[in-house]
């Protein structure tokens, strides 16, 4: 079975419902029995927040069905462990079809188990069946070596109390001042992750990573809410209304339509003048921190960029 996406290369999440503002909801929801550190399970709620997450490091979704395939509740379980012996190099979200249809309806799910992999919000097929678990540990492993050859050495901060006694704090592991902003995130709390972030910033301007998180949380924090039908329909009916155009750039980039984004902002700011070209300018830059310096697609904005500029 193929998974078709309506949008390849990111998902859709028009058709679920964010966390209202300054509420609690987190990107999980606890698990009766069992379940692991770095382990979620998902609601329509949350989705929003566990996609999210997938910015700092790869998040594995698990699509089963417990009443009709109990195989798949197990293949769940099986990640579970992987993610815990992975010590937070993964997120597991949870997802289960018959209790979540809209999450399910969202990502075209056909048949289960269906597994994923989201990275910084894009998805990828990974399985389609469920293989035993020493199968699935070979696979895991192999995987998370690619993904440090390339660069990719974040992990998730723990989601449950371990069982068992923590090992040692690794070098690579998130540094203990960034620990406010993320366990603010992790509660659904996008206004206070920015003042944490702010507050790191403002200390440190030079403090790249802090940079980095506020630039993303301010993300989340300006698309709360929003309608990405409602926000496409403003946008084509006014044409010069800035902030509709910044709005649609947000929602392109957290859906993964990075040149999309980039390309609209670009155009704003080849046909503005003054203080509405400078607020694109900076909306431009703000989304290339977002998506990281060393990106291809921010080597060519930024070249476009000073093409429009001069």
């Amino acid at each position: 079975m193929n998974m078709p996406f309506s949008r390849p290369g990111a998902v859709d999440l028009s058709g679920l419902r964010r966390p209202a503002t300054g509420g609690s909801a987190g990107p999980a929801t606890s698990r009766s029995g069992g379940g692991g550190a770095y382990s979620v399970e998902v609601t329509e709620q949350s989705f929003q927040a566990v996609v999210e997450s997938s910015m700092t490091a790869p998040v594995v979704l698990v699509v089963y069905s417990p009443s009709r395939l109990p195989a798949s509740a197990q293949l769940a379980d099986d990640f579970d462990t992987l993610a815990d012996e992975l010590d937070g190099r993964i997120l597991v979200g949870r997802i289960d079809v018959d209790s979540q249809p809209a999450i399910a309806q969202a990502l075209q799910v056909q048949a289960v188990p269906l597994v994923l992999m989201l990275l910084q919000g894009r998805p990828a097929p990974l399985l389609q069946d469920a293989p035993p678990l020493d199968e699935l540990r070979t696979l895991m492993n192999q995987l998370v070596e690619q993904l440090t050859s390339q660069g990719m050495t974040a992990r998730h901060q723990p989601v449950a109390e371990p069982e068992e006694e923590p090992a040692e704090v690794d070098e690579d592991q998130t540094d203990p001042r960034y620990a406010p902003a993320e366990e603010a995130l992790v509660a659904g709390d996008v206004d206070q992750a920015v003042a944490e972030y702010q507050k790191l910033v403002d200390a440190n301007p030079a403090d790249t990573e802090a940079v980095l998180g506020l630039s993303r949380a301010k993300l989340m924090q300006r698309t709360q809410g929003a309608d990405l039908t409602a926000a496409r329909t403003a946008a084509a009916e006014r044409p010069d209304d800035l902030d509709a155009q910044l709005l649609v750039a947000d929602l392109d980039l957290l859906g993964g339509h990075v040149d999309d984004a980039f390309d609209r902002l670009l155009e704003l700011v080849r046909r503005n003048a003054g203080d509405d070209r400078d607020r694109a300018r900076l909306h431009l830059i703000e989304l290339f921190a977002v998506v990281g310096n060393d990106d291809p697609r921010v080597l060519r904005g930024r070249q476009m960029l000073a093409s429009a500029l001069f």
